[in-house]
């Protein structure tokens, strides 16, 4: 599943086209390295957000096309 897509269902981004502009400004880091929108993202990736002052780093534990709101949180692991 791409980058912008999964930051969607997981709902880590409200929107895909927020997810795309924060990846276009190298805002968002899988495994160390800026990522682009189309990445494709693999259980395991460690993906790294900063939002303004703050930096959101999250472990991917599944990947799913569509996730209720109940379920997302289930799709990635917050690292201290």
């Amino acid at each position: 599943m791409r980058l912008d897509k999964y930051l969607k269902v997981s709902r880590l981004i409200k929107r895909r086209t927020v997810a795309n502009d924060a990846c276009d400004a190298a805002r968002i880091t899988v495994n160390g390295k800026p990522a682009k929108a189309s990445y494709q993202v693999k259980t395991g990736d460690v993906i790294e957000i900063a939002f303004g002052q703050r930096t959101m780093k999250v472990e991917v534990l599944e990947i799913a096309e569509h996730a209720l709101k109940a379920d997302a949180a289930a799709m990635y692991r917050e690292i201290p």
